[in-house]
């Protein structure tokens, strides 16, 4: 075989946990109390696109600030005072009052006794912890809407696979139970610090899941694909591993071999990465070369008895050497 140059690609396969997007994440909130009167999303799970009526809420002081608006906009109308309506209107804004709301107020010119509260974004409801009736705070977390059309996986990397894993590298992932199916994405993002328990790194990978056939809390495999680029290569089977060496044998001419002692680099298919040891266009034994080895050990077995490398008188022509 000859040793040349490779393009050298490789790929880590570790177990990985479906997990929703924290990005596409909306935690619902209200800046205000009250009380919930009619609750639109009725249950866990639903789908609901962004500004779909969530809820409505009844809040005194929400009634009392829509009084001193209208106040304030006949104010304007018949002796001015731009500056109390302004400030009237930023109120609503700090409530998350949306302008359509606020100027259906003026069209109006009625305070209405409920405010609904709608969807920020479009998605799944993943959480819901509020009901009809309930007494909310402000802060006070009632929903989480998430959307899933794009997922992370959350990958297990072993510490011999960290210097192949890099960020923006591409990846599949499996079901085991759904064969054919491939879902690829990217590295995102690699945590700074190894799990004690595992004694792995977390890898997060971004997946396209456009048809929603990937659930947060999934086991799947992941495979994260390697470019190592042109390398200098040798076939695996010219290798020959002693336990602290590797070596291989290299044709120096003449009907002859000499062992070559390696440093290699990564594994891409049926070919080692080259550090040191050998130059391109270099001939190896890629067959029989365990007898190679052993035929070259006995030889040098032979030659030291030969030569009395045992301690003991020169072996003698005719008689065995000890």
């Amino acid at each position: 075989g000859t040793v040349e140059k490779r393009a050298m690609t490789g790929a880590v396969r570790t177990s990985a946990r479906i997990v929703a997007n924290e990005t596409r994440q909306h935690r619902v909130t209200t800046k205000i109390e009250g009380w919930v009167d009619k609750l639109f999303v009725a249950t866990t799970g639903q789908a609901i696109k962004k500004g779909y009526p969530l809820l409505t809420l009844y809040s005194p002081d929400l009634v009392s600030a829509q009084a001193e608006y209208l106040i304030a906009l006949d104010g304007v109308k018949t002796h001015g005072g731009e500056s109390l309506l302004a400030a009237a209107r930023r109120r609503f804004e700090l409530w998350d009052i949306s302008e359509e709301q606020i100027d259906q107020l003026e069209k109006s010119g009625k305070a209405e006794k409920y405010l609904t509260l709608y969807a920020p974004a479009s998605g799944w409801v993943t959480e819901r912890m509020v009901l009809a009736g309930q007494k909310i705070m402000p802060g006070e977390p009632l929903m989480v809407i998430s959307d899933l059309t794009e997922i992370w996986a959350d990958a297990d990397i072993y510490q011999s696979d960290l210097p192949h894993v890099k960020v923006g590298m591409p990846v599949e992932v499996t079901l085991p139970y759904w064969p054919g199916q491939v879902f690829t994405g990217q590295v995102s993002f690699i945590t700074p610090t190894l799990n004690p328990m595992t004694r792995t790194l977390n890898a997060r990978l971004e997946i396209h899941n456009l048809d929603l056939l990937l659930k947060p809390e999934m086991y799947a495999t992941a495979i994260l694909k390697l470019e190592h680029g042109e390398k200098l290569a040798v076939p695996t089977s010219a290798v020959l591993f002693t336990g602290t060496r590797n070596v291989a044998f290299r044709d120096v001419g003449d009907g002859h071999l000499a062992p070559a002692e390696l440093k290699l680099g990564a594994r891409s298919g049926d070919y080692y990465e080259v550090l040191e040891g050998l130059n391109e266009g270099d001939k190896v034994v890629v067959s029989a070369n365990f007898l190679v080895d052993s035929e070259s050990s006995m030889k040098a077995a032979v030659e030291t008895l030969m030569k009395g490398g045992g301690g003991g008188a020169q072996a003698q022509p005719g008689h065995p050497g000890h």
